[in-house]
C-alpha cells in the first residue's frame, strides 16, 4: 500500500500534550536527570511533554506570551495538563534587580490572569497545576551573584511571600498547587535540593518530579497507550492493527 493511501485510510495520530510553562527551572528540566525529562519518560506513548520554560522570565512577561503558546483554535483541545511555575524571578529584590522584580500583588494578579486565559480556551481548572518557587539558599546564591559581580539580589523570606501568594491564588481559582517552597523546607537542610542556591540539583529535580507525578498520575491515569503493543500487531495484516 502506498504511504499516501495509508495516510488517507488511517486517522491522524494526535498525542495529547502536557505543557510545562515557567522560567529557567522549567527550561532546564529536560537536562539529564531533570524533572521534565522524568515526566516525558513516564508518559511516553501517552503524551508529549512540551517544555516552554524561558530562562529569566517573570509573570509580567509570561502572561503576554501564554496566548501565543495556546489558542483555542489550534492547540487547547489537545492539552491535558499545564504547569505554571513562576516566582523565582518575580521575587527578586526590587532595589537590586528591578528588571526581573514584580510586586507581590501584581504577581498574584498575573497568575490569576493566566488561569483565566486558560479557562477561556476551555482548559479547565482541574488541568492546571501552579508550582511555587523553591526556597532560596542565600549563601550559595550570594556566591553565584558575586561571581557575576552582583550583590545578593534575592532572599528566602521574600520568596516565601510569593510562594504563599501562589498557594492562595490556586485556592481562590480552584487549581491544584505544588507548594515547593514549603515541602522542600521540611528537610532540615534544603540546600541539597539546589545546585546554586536557586536552581534545582539532581536531588531537587527528583523531589519535584516525584511530587508532581503524584498529582499528574491521578489526572492522566485513564489515558490509553497510543498504538498497540508490538506483540499485539497482526503481522499478517498490519493494516488491520495500525490504521
Amino acid at each position: 500500500m502506498a504511504l499516501a493511501e495509508a495516510g488517507a485510510r488511517g486517522r491522524l495520530l494526535r498525542w495529547p500534550r502536557v505543557l510545562l510553562f515557567g522560567d529557567s527551572i522549567t527550561e532546564y528540566s529536560f537536562q539529564e536527570n531533570g524533572w521534565g525529562a522524568y515526566l516525558a519518560d513516564r508518559l511516553v506513548r501517552k503524551c508529549d511533554v512540551v517544555n516552554r520554560g524561558i530562562s529569566g522570565y517573570n509573570t509580567r512577561w509570561a502572561k503576554l506570551i501564554l496566548p501565543r503558546l495556546i489558542t483555542e483554535s489550534t492547540s487547547a483541545g489537545s492539552i491535558v495538563a499545564v504547569t505554571i511555575f513562576f516566582g523565582a524571578n518575580d521575587s527578586a529584590l526590587k532595589d537590586l534587580n528591578p528588571k526581573q522584580h514584580v510586586p507581590l500583588e501584581e504577581y498574584a494578579a498575573n497568575l490569576r490572569s493566566m488561569i483565566q486565559y486558560l479557562k477561556s480556551v476551555d482548559i479547565t481548572e482541574d488541568r492546571i497545576i501552579l508550582i511555587t518557587p523553591p526556597p532560596l539558599q542565600e549563601s550559595a546564591w550570594e556566591k553565584a551573584c558575586l561571581a557575576k559581580g552582583d550583590k545578593l539580589n534575592r532572599c528566602n523570606a521574600t520568596t516565601g511571600e510569593y510562594a504563599q501568594a501562589c498557594v492562595q491564588v490556586a485556592r481562590d481559582c480552584g487549581t491544584d498547587v505544588l507548594d515547593l517552597w514549603t515541602l522542600m523546607q521540611r528537610s532540615q537542610d534544603f540546600s541539597s535540593y539546589l545546585s546554586d542556591g536557586l536552581h534545582l540539583s539532581t536531588k531537587g529535580n527528583s523531589f519535584l518530579a516525584a511530587q508532581l507525578w503524584s498529582r499528574l498520575e491521578k489526572k492522566l491515569s485513564a489515558l490509553p497507550s497510543l498504538l498497540p503493543y508490538w506483540r499485539d500487531v497482526d503481522h499478517t495484516n498490519p493494516e488491520a492493527s495500525l490504521l
